[in-house]
């Protein structure tokens, strides 16, 4: 099993350091290869993911990744920014599909900014398509205005564009997923509004004649928005596009209480994946100690589950976390009073201690 480890930026290498030491603490084996990306990529070799790294990742069965990005990298040209590399790494490895579980423990149903009986039991999969969409859809760039009320005026463009088999594989990969769970599916679109979502809904109502056992339903992404913090139970599987997927799970992950509790697995056709936690690189925080690395940890489970076929040690990860939360262990993002404040390292080795 041949793990490519990328720390990347900011509180990156502090939190994939403490999922390193769960990983070893398990007694598998596993090959682990370390390298550079992000900002610390460019700063070293020119680029945010230098070929070295990239041929790497398409040699390791997974790739556990920290953060990447820090503000002084702003005014860089946009190909040279860190998160340039996590983009190219989706697009070179063919990451399509987005697994982002919010789960609200109940050890932490307190630390949620929402009423305890509305995320007490929290349990979503947020399924988000990774390499289409308005992300990397062309054209795109900056001109005069050709026509219209302010022709010759500067403009900039996106194209938001999805194929048919890239719409289809990611509603397979959604169906099968809610088939293993509580068999609804909720696809968020913007059908009212924007073709390229019509064409979504339209494709994924096609699939679902496949999937006849898994309820469908259809939500446009404000009213889904909405949903969320009113009645975010009534939600089982979503599915939906690069952009909106983007923002609706970093809503779902203050539903749990902290973003630094959010896992996320981003796997290709071969179930090779890149695990990573749901937030960035938290620059301002950096070098503090004091980082949560449960989202690091609980994606390394994740790794274990879907690329390393070894799904009894992510059992162990998991159940580790729910005992260090249970023996009242808090990092400074989800503590509160009556807990134990700890920091990165003190929580990354609560973790080993509770596989034991």
């Amino acid at each position: 099993m041949k793990i490519a480890v990328l720390p990347g930026d900011g509180i990156g290498t502090e939190i994939v350091a403490e999922a390193v030491k769960v990983l070893q603490a398990l007694g598998l084996k596993f090959e682990m290869e370390h390298a550079l990306v992000g900002g610390a990529a460019y700063e070293a070799h020119g680029h945010p993911l230098p070929e070295s790294t990239l041929n790497l990742a398409k040699q390791a069965d997974a790739i556990l990744f920290g953060a990447v990005g820090d503000w002084k990298y702003d005014k860089l040209e946009r190909a040279l920014r860190p998160e340039q590399a996590i983009l190219g790494l989706r697009k070179n490895l063919g990451l399509f599909a987005n697994f982002r579980p919010a789960i609200c423990y109940e050890q932490l149903v307190g630390a949620s900014s929402l009423k305890p009986e509305l995320v007490s039991g929290l349990d979503i999969l947020i399924i988000r398509e990774l390499t289409g969409d308005i992300y990397f859809g062309q054209p795109r760039g900056r001109r005069s205005s050709p026509d219209g009320s302010f022709a010759g005026a500067d403009e900039a463009f996106d194209t938001m564009r999805y194929t048919r088999p890239e719409i289809e594989r990611i509603a397979h990969v959604a169906f099968q997923a809610a088939r293993k769970r509580g068999k609804k599916l909720t696809s968020v679109d913007k059908a009212n509004v924007l073709e390229t979502f019509q064409f979504w809904k339209d494709i994924v109502i096609e699939v679902h004649a496949q999937y006849p056992d898994v309820e469908l339903q259809h939500m446009y992404v404000d009213n889904a928005a909405m949903q969320l913090v009113k009645a975010p139970k009534s939600f089982d599987v979503i599915v939906t596009g690069n952009m909106f997927g983007d923002i609706l799970s970093d809503e779902a992950s203050m539903l749990t209480g902290s973003i630094g509790m959010l896992p996320s697995a981003s796997l290709n056709s071969a179930n090779q994946g890149l695990y990573e936690p749901s937030h960035g690189s938290a620059p301002d925080i950096a070098g503090k100690g004091v980082a949560n690395p449960l989202a690091t940890i609980l994606s390394a489970a994740m790794m274990l589950r879907f690329s390393l076929n070894q799904p009894e040690a992510a059992d162990r990860i998991e159940a580790a976390v729910k005992k260090v939360l249970t023996q009242g262990l808090r990092t400074p993002d989800i503590y509160s009073e009556g807990t134990t404040r700890v920091g990165t390292r003190e929580m990354g080795e609560a973790v080993v201690k509770a596989l034991a």
